[in-house]
């Protein structure tokens, strides 16, 4: 029996979109729940759409949405590629569903907590191992002083590796459903069959569940997204040759005036120094990483960081 990739937007969505008691149980898996009474029992679906706040802004729509008896919300998103804009935009809609939560003069104790659970089939975080990064409002000296409300979460699905089933088993079991199945292969682990969550969620994901017109569908998104990281792919590299082009011309240009006023040697150093954090400069705008501007101008994590 052959299985869709869930990470796909039709799959996606008709498993965590269509079925409350599968994202309940996702959710309970994957948010950081300290207490008992924190997990979820009860949850019903809200429109996808988070409204403008002006006419003339448009809609943000996320992949999941819901709420339970308490009032929380919940945001749920699969993303395919890690951008700034992403990021930003996770951020914007977990604000603005907390803010949507009162009416014209109701009062602010009435709020209720907003979770923002973001799966990225991308890296993001290349420099720390864990896959797991939880985000809230908290003080920078005092980590376990913190304001409830805010809670956004990113899983980065590349760096998980199935360990144990001895802690937090459902973790591992909806992660390994969502890295593992759709490779075209047919067999999936007797302890994934045998959970009835994630049973469920293989049925829907059955490629014989899926008209042809569906299947066209799935094949053009996971097209699309091929398109977009080489076009992404691309456009990080031109951005880099240009920077690199334009910090090297004035850079000598800045080297030469230099070295008129204050003797060749002199200036030829001044020019290359300031041509390497030119460089920095333009790759930075760019959103290029640290680490790879470190490598490609010698400057220091602190300098780049100053620029």
């Amino acid at each position: 029996m052959r299985y869709l990739d869930p990470k796909a937007d039709l799959t996606f969505k008709k498993v965590f979109g269509q079925h409350p008691d599968l994202v309940k149980s996702l959710l309970n898996a994957l948010l950081p729940f300290e207490k008992p009474e924190d997990y979820i029992e009860d949850l019903e679906y809200m429109p996808a759409e988070l409204m403008p706040v002006t006419p003339f802004r448009k809609y943000s729509i996320v992949d999941v949405r819901c709420r339970d008896k308490r009032g929380r919300q919940f945001i749920v998103e699969m993303q395919m590629m890690w951008t700034k804009v992403f990021v930003q935009r996770v951020v914007f809609n977990t604000a603005k569903a907390f803010t949507y939560q009162l009416g014209k003069g109701e009062d602010y104790s009435d709020t209720e907590e907003v979770y923002s659970l973001n799966l990225i089939n991308d890296v993001f975080e290349p420099g720390l191992e864990d896959y797991y990064h939880y985000y809230r409002l908290q003080n920078v000296k005092y980590s376990d002083h913190y304001f409830k409300g805010l809670n956004i979460v990113f899983v980065e699905l590349p760096k998980f590796k199935p360990s144990t089933f001895s802690e937090r088993k459902m973790q591992v079991l909806w992660l390994r459903f969502l890295t593992e199945i759709g490779n075209n292969k047919g067999d999936v682990p007797e302890e994934m069959l045998d959970n009835p969550e994630i049973n469920k969620a293989l049925c829907e994901v059955e490629e014989s569940a899926f008209n042809e017109a569906q299947l066209l569908g799935y094949d053009r998104f996971w097209d699309s997204v091929s398109t977009e990281r080489s076009f992404y792919s691309d456009a990080e590299r031109t951005g880099m040759e240009k920077g690199m082009e334009k910090g090297m011309k004035q850079g000598m240009k800045q080297g030469i005036k230099k070295g008129i006023a204050e003797g060749l040697a002199q200036g030829e150093a001044k020019g290359r120094a300031e041509e390497k954090v030119e460089i920095a400069r333009n790759l930075k705008s760019l959103g290029v990483q640290v680490e790879a501007i470190i490598k490609s101008t010698g400057l220091s994590a602190s300098e780049i960081e100053s620029l």
